[in-house]
């Protein structure tokens, strides 16, 4: 199979249904979004230290977001290939991470260590992937949307954790 079809370079592609719809149709734009936050996971996964016990969990979100991207270039009403994963399941592992981290007092700018770094980072690419899936106006399952709020608020205390744990000062947003 070659990589290159030619099928795209009129500024189209097709969904997994066959239909045809230009690149920057909402769905797309969602699913790059996606795969972008993909990406950057994988580059999180590098950057962060083995003190936050993430490794299975950011790879379980890798395959999560693959199957919200196949659902999006599905024909929109289809269900998710796999289920995701729990939002109790990340809600416990915000909560065991937030116990790393000092009591949140501030604003904190993101930054610090270069996992904190990158998994704040990676929480921007998160809320925007958000806001496109939102775009896309399709009934998405239940669970979609707060899967991928839930999963930016972990990213975001994965950020603490790492610096807390690698004993990395966060930096605090004075007015």
């Amino acid at each position: 199979m070659r990589i290159y079809t030619r099928r795209g370079d009129d500024g189209e592609t097709s969904l997994s249904s066959g239909n045809r719809v230009p690149k920057c149709h909402p769905r797309l734009v969602a699913c790059g979004a996606l795969d972008e936050l993909n990406c950057a996971l994988g580059i999180l996964r590098l950057h962060l230290s083995e003190k936050v016990r993430a490794s299975q969990s950011l790879e379980r979100v890798q395959a999560d977001l693959f199957a919200i991207g196949a659902l999006l270039a599905g024909p929109g009403d289809a269900e998710l290939p796999h289920p995701l994963w729990p939002l109790e399941a990340i809600e416990a592992e915000i909560d065991r991470l937030t116990e790393a981290a000092p009591p949140l007092t501030s604003f904190i700018l993101p930054g610090g260590s270069p996992g904190a770094a990158w998994a704040h980072w990676t929480r921007t690419i998160c809320r925007r992937a958000e806001r496109e899936v939102v775009a896309t106006q399709l009934p998405v399952p239940p669970g979609v949307l707060a899967y991928l709020n839930r999963l930016s608020d972990w990213l975001f205390v994965l950020a603490r954790a790492e610096n807390a744990l690698n004993g990395q000062a966060e930096f605090l947003w004075k007015v």
